[in-house]
């Protein structure tokens, strides 16, 4: 699995925070990353939900 945020679109909602926080976090200003050694999901099954909870489709997951 390969996760990408689109740091142009994310507004910084954190949904994907609230809903994956194994596997994503907020940087200091406030927008969505991917935390280091978890791009490629780790395992968690919420990965896909926390792609589809971004309300402005910056989340890409896609199978390696």
């Amino acid at each position: 699995m390969d996760i990408s945020i689109d740091k142009d679109v994310c507004i910084g909602a954190g949904q994907c925070a609230l809903a994956a926080p194994g596997v994503f976090t907020q940087d200091d200003d406030g927008f969505s990353e991917v935390l280091p050694g978890r791009e490629d999901g780790g395992g968690d099954a919420m990965v896909r939900e926390a792609a589809r909870a971004c309300p402005v489709g910056a989340i890409t997951v896609s199978e390696t």
